[in-house]
């Protein structure tokens, strides 16, 4: 039996990594542990690293907290269900909105995150909208490493969807199969009471921070030789309300609906959560820049994409957080003055800013500095032993 990571009640069980907080390769001959521990960051107690279950982490606590801020609702640990869930839990305003709109929308378009396509999406969207032709757009495929992607397919068709494209709406790569395949599929289904409509209404949803946004706009550019029509940001939140139809195309005449990102009102597991949270889709000031950093560092060892050391010149892997900030803060000079008291007064001491290093540490990673990374990597391993 592998060790745990503790997190009060939520375990954590990763499979086969090398070591305790980023993975490097066995050869180092470090020790080998099956966990990424949320407490091993720069400042947590100690006992947490050993797996103590007396208690949850500082960080493990604001961890969660974020997790349950985002989602919308009150929060607790469900027994029954095992994961984190809502207590007393009804439909954010923004799915309540979807919902009332249904009527008049053909199709509904959902944009998730190509570095995690196979979790994290809300499966609330298929409950509440699945009676409306469907087609799952992952984006930001230039930073995912899709060297799996049949793979990918094959799971997601397992699960239904059998619809599926891959986008970058920066470069607007792959962008016009988007409109052949909406009028695809909503010419053969039936539209009920839409039938004598000429335009197509198209609804986007997903969760935070995947491209929703940036996907209308690049329709726009494609079909209409149009700029901006909405917001876009590298943050989740930009988009707060269900907007007026946008029109995206002319043959055939479709109009887009932008909706406000909604997170799933439970997250399965606090690994499943950190991935959220790496891609963008919970603010990182909720989770922890360093614990992002952490598991971050940890996913990158664990699959042997040392692009990070190369990238910051640190000369050779490390699974310690601590010792890969502070080199980051030397290289790029981010210290700050700190105030020591000592027995003959104040003195100040100069230290590396850990929450800067970690902040550009996941820029890092989500500009693709670091390289491609497909965070469901083990997951698709964990399928490829299932198939034929």
């Amino acid at each position: 039996m592998p060790p745990s990571c503790s997190l009060g009640r939520s375990v954590l069980v990763l499979p086969q990594p090398w070591s305790l907080q980023g993975s490097v390769p066995p050869a180092r001959g470090l020790p080998p542990s099956d966990t990424w521990d949320p407490g091993c960051v720069p400042g947590s107690p100690s006992s947490h690293r050993s797996g103590s279950r007396a208690g949850l982490s500082p960080e493990a606590v604001q961890l969660k907290a974020g997790l349950q801020r985002e989602a919308g609702s009150c929060r607790g640990w469900d027994s029954t269900q095992q994961a984190w869930g809502p207590l007393a839990w009804c439909p954010p305003r923004g799915l309540k909105k979807m919902q009332s709109s249904l009527k008049l929308v053909d199709c509904i378009i959902e944009v998730h995150d190509a570095r995690i396509p196979l979790s994290g999406r809300n499966p609330l969207f298929q409950e509440t909208l699945g009676l409306k032709p469907h087609l799952l757009v992952l984006n930001k495929m230039d930073l995912a490493d899709l060297k799996e992607q049949q793979k990918i397919i094959r799971h997601l068709e397992r699960e239904g969807i059998k619809h599926v494209v891959f986008t970058n709406c920066v470069k607007d790569e792959n962008v016009k199969q988007v409109i052949p395949t909406v009028t695809e599929l909503v010419g053969s289904s039936y539209r009920y009471h839409r039938g004598e409509h000429v335009e197509y209404c198209i609804m986007v949803i997903g969760v935070p921070n995947v491209g929703k946004s940036s996907l209308i706009n690049s329709l726009r550019r494609q079909h209409l030789r149009k700029g901006k029509a909405t917001r876009v940001g590298g943050e989740p939140g930009i988009t707060r309300a269900v907007m007026s139809r946008i029109q995206v195309c002319e043959r055939p005449l479709m109009f887009l609906l932008d909706t406000p990102g909604v997170l799933a009102p439970r997250i399965p597991s606090v690994e499943t959560g950190l991935k959220l949270a790496l891609c963008g889709t919970v603010l990182d000031h909720l989770v922890g820049e360093e614990t992002l950093a952490d598991f971050l560092l940890y996913t990158l060892n664990r699959h042997q994409l040392l692009g990070y050391v190369q990238h910051y010149g640190l000369g050779e892997a490390c699974d310690d957080i601590a010792s890969v900030l502070k080199r980051v803060a030397v290289k790029l000079r981010k210290t700050q003055k700190v105030k020591v008291l000592t027995g003959t007064g104040n003195v100040n001491v100069i230290q590396p800013d850990y929450p800067a290093a970690a902040r550009d540490f996941l820029r890092a990673f989500r500009s693709g500095l670091l390289g491609p990374v497909m965070l469901d990597r083990d997951f698709l391993q964990g399928r490829s032993a299932e198939e034929p």
